[in-house]
């Protein structure tokens, strides 16, 4: 399932991003790649071990923690870190597919890396180039969202960043430890979970569709339940 979560950071987050990561150290992206990706990779990169750094991630998990359209696409059972890369003066990451098995920093922790997400952070109308193409099962799809706008995809997806031509490309990116590590199983929750929630937002309930939001509610737990992994 690739998903676009509209408005994640509001416009006052963005600013304070934007102008506290330029004052950041940005160290080179191939630096922090496996050998094969190191190839492809051509990108600056916040370095992770500074205390702006640390900032920036908690602006951005607060920001995802508190959006339901988020939790409920993803069930976050673990998130790593959110990273901040930049891309400009014809920068791109080649086609590649994100590692399965991560290692939290700080704990050492390992995690599986069920889904990946992009937040942008930067007006597309800034720069050029810049589109993550993933692969999917329809064939590949081009994103470049608005400024606060985030998507969602399998890490298991084939995906690149096309060359940044002109400007400068600013995003936020982390990884998702899912409840539910199936795919299709987590996107039916999702569709059931939406469902119910357009139905409990009606206007005009009456008592049997109130009965029918109830009964489908234990049928999502229990599928939450069912499938679970811990």
């Amino acid at each position: 399932m690739l998903l676009v979560i509209e408005n994640v950071l509001s416009p006052e987050l963005l600013e304070e991003i934007n102008r506290c990561a330029m004052d950041g150290q940005w160290i080179d992206g191939a630096l922090t790649a496996g050998s094969l990706a190191q190839k492809v990779k051509s990108n600056l990169q916040l370095d992770d071990n500074t205390e702006l750094a640390q900032q920036l991630q908690d602006i951005v998990l607060e920001a995802v923690a508190t959006n339901s359209l988020f939790c409920s696409a993803a069930l976050p059972q673990m998130i790593y870190p959110p990273k901040f890369n930049l891309y400009k003066n014809g920068g791109a990451y080649g086609t590649h597919v994100d590692n399965a098995v991560l290692s939290v920093p700080g704990t050492g922790q390992p995690m599986r890396s069920d889904l990946s997400a992009t937040v942008f952070l930067t007006d597309p109308t800034s720069y050029a180039g810049g589109e993550l193409v993933i692969e999917t099962e329809y064939g590949a799809q081009e994103i470049k969202l608005e400024a606060g706008d985030m998507v969602l995809y399998p890490s298991s997806s084939l995906h690149q960043v096309k060359p940044v031509t002109e400007g400068e490309r600013l995003s936020s990116f982390f990884w998702i430890q899912s409840l539910v590590r199936d795919t299709q199983e987590r996107s039916m929750l999702f569709d059931l979970d939406q469902s119910i929630q357009g139905l409990a937002g009606a206007a005009d309930q009456s008592e049997t569709v109130t009965e029918e939001v109830s009964r489908l509610t234990g049928l999502y737990h229990n599928l939450v339940r069912r499938w679970s992994e811990f």
